[in-house]
C-alpha cells in the first residue's frame, strides 16, 4: 500500500457530522445532512476492500479568532484530522492535565526541559537546564524564583520525590544537559549536547556517580569507538543490557555500548551503513533521501519484537533497524517541514503488540499517531502555543504503564505536560 502523509493530501472519504438528535431541531438538522453525506461519500462505494475503514473525518471547530475546540483531541488550526476506527478499535486519544507537576517546592522554576523518562514505577524523571534561566527568572531583578536542580523525579501524581545533579569532582557534568533515561534496574543515564559534550553519565537514583562513557572535549567523529559527539538520547535494552545512544548533534550514528562496563559494541549510520561526517547541506523536500543521518540523530526507542526506531530529526524521517544494525524500513513524517525537522522523539504504545508509535514533532508542535505495522500516520494532536495542551518547541516524549503521555519543551516552553489516555 502506498504510504501517504495525511497532512499532504485530502482524503475523499465519507464525512459525518455528529448532530444532537434529542430534540426536533436536532433531528431536523440530522435529516438535512443525509443528502450532503451521500453527495460527498456515497460515490466511493468501489473503494478497495483493503483500505482501512474510515468512520469520520473531523475538522477543527475553531473560528478565525482561535476560539475553543470542543473535540476530544486538540488539533492544529486549519488541519483536517482523521478519526479512524482500525479493526473496530478507536484511535488513541488524550486530554491534557493542566495542573500536573505545577506545585514544585521552594519557588523552583524550570529552564529548558531537555530530557524525559518514565521509570518502572511510573515515576517521571526530567533533566532540565538551569543555566538557560535569565536574570529575571533567577530572581536577580526582583521577586521570582530559584532554579530547580537539574534532575527531578516526580510521582505519578506530579509531586517532587527526589532531585539532584550538577557539576562535581569525579565526572564531567554536561555542558548543556540533553536526554535522560532510567533503565530497568533504576539507574539514571544523562547526556549532553554542548560543544564539549562527548560523553554520557550513569548514576544511581539518588545521584551517586557510577560510570562515564567518553571524555569531555575528546570526540573524534562518527566512527570514534571511545567517545561520543554531543549525544541526544539513551535507552538500555533490558534483555541484553546494551546501551543504545542516538549520537547526536555532532555525530551521525546510532552507537551501542555495554551498560555495565561501558565497552563499545557496534555502531551504524543511516540505512545501516558506515556513517561519515561530510556536510550534507540544507534539507530540501524535493531532494532524494539522504544516505546519511542529518544532525541531530535525536532519539532512539526499542520495541519488544527486537526492532530499533531512530529519529532522524532534520531529515523528517524515522528509520527502523534490527538490533544488529540491519536496515528494515523508513518513513517520512510531514516531509515539507523545514527548520529543525519533524521527528524529535519516539515512544511506543504499551499494549502487548505495541500497535502505535507516537512521534513528537518540535517544529510543527504536534504529536503524530502512527500505526506501527504500516508506519502510516493516522492522526495527530496539539498545536503551537503556550496554553495547556499546546506546545512551544516540543522536545521529548514518554509513556507510563496506563498509556498516559508526558512531554517536555525547550526554548521558551520550559515545562513538562501530562496527557491522560482517554481511549484504550
Amino acid at each position: 500500500m502506498k504510504q501517504v502523509d495525511t497532512l499532504d493530501r485530502i482524503d475523499n472519504t465519507e464525512v459525518t457530522h455528529h448532530r444532537p438528535t434529542d430534540s426536533l431541531l436536532g433531528l431536523w438538522h440530522h435529516l438535512l445532512l443525509i443528502p450532503l453525506v451521500c453527495l460527498l461519500g456515497c460515490s466511493d462505494s468501489n473503494a478497495p476492500d483493503s483500505a482501512p475503514p474510515i468512520q469520520t473525518l473531523q475538522k477543527s471547530e475553531r473560528n478565525s479568532s482561535h476560539g475553543s475546540d470542543h473535540s476530544q483531541v486538540s488539533v492544529a488550526d486549519t488541519v483536517n484530522v482523521e478519526t479512524i476506527i482500525a479493526d473496530g478499535e478507536p484511535l488513541p486519544s488524550f486530554k491534557v492535565d493542566p495542573f500536573w507537576g505545577s506545585d514544585m517546592p521552594d519557588d523552583w522554576i524550570l529552564g529548558e526541559v531537555a530530557g524525559l523518562s518514565v521509570d518502572a514505577h511510573d515515576h517521571v524523571w526530567i533533566v532540565h537546564r538551569p543555566r538557560t534561566l535569565d536574570a529575571r527568572q533567577r530572581g536577580e531583578e526582583g521577586m521570582c524564583c530559584i532554579p530547580a536542580p537539574p534532575v527531578i523525579e516526580f510521582s505519578s501524581s506530579g509531586s517532587v520525590l527526589r532531585s539532584w545533579g550538577g557539576p562535581e569532582d569525579g565526572f564531567d557534568w554536561p555542558e548543556n544537559e540533553h536526554g535522560i533515561h532510567v533503565d530497568y534496574e533504576g539507574h539514571v543515564w544523562i547526556g549532553g549536547n554542548g560543544p564539549s559534550d562527548a560523553h554520557i553519565l550513569k548514576f544511581t537514583a539518588d545521584g551517586e556517580f557510577l560510570l562515564q562513557i567518553g571524555r569531555a572535549g575528546q570526540g573524534g567523529g562518527s566512527n570514534d569507538t571511545e567517545n561520543l559527539g554531543r549525544p541526544a538520547a539513551i535507552e538500555v535494552d533490558p534483555h541484553t543490557n546494551e546501551l543504545y545512544v542516538a549520537d547526536g548533534y555532532r555525530n551521525r550514528r546510532l552507537v551501542v555500548f555495554d551498560a555495565i562496563t561501558g565497552q563499545y559494541k557496534r555502531h551504524w549510520g543511516a540505512y545501516g551503513e558506515q556513517p561519515n561526517d561530510l556536510e550534507l547541506g540544507p534539507y530540501t523536500p524535493a531532494s532524494a533521501p539522504a544516505r546519511q543521518f542529518r544532525t541531530p540523530v535525536h532519539d532512539v526507542t526499542l520495541a519488544n519484537d527486537g526492532l530499533v526506531y531512530v529519529a532522524d530529526r532534520t531529515n523528517n524521517r524515522l528509520q527502523v533497524f534490527q538490533r544488529d544494525g540491519t536496515f528494515q524500513t523508513e518513513r517520512s513524517i510531514r516531509p515539507s517541514t523545514l527548520g529543525s525537522g519533524s521527528v524529535s522523539a519516539l515512544v511506543l504504545s504499551n499494549d502487548s503488540e505495541q500497535r502505535w508509535l507516537f512521534i513528537a514533532d518540535g517544529t510543527n508542535n504536534v504529536i503524530w499517531i502512527v500505526e506501527r505495522q504500516s508506519l502510516e500516520v493516522r492522526s495527530h494532536f496539539g498545536r503551537l502555543g503556550k496554553n495547556a495542551g499546546q506546545f512551544y518547541r516540543l522536545h521529548n516524549l514518554d509513556i507510563d504503564s496506563r498509556g498516559n503521555l508526558y512531554t517536555t519543551e525547550v526554548n521558551a516552553g520550559q515545562r513538562v505536560q501530562k496527557f491522560n489516555r482517554l481511549s484504550q
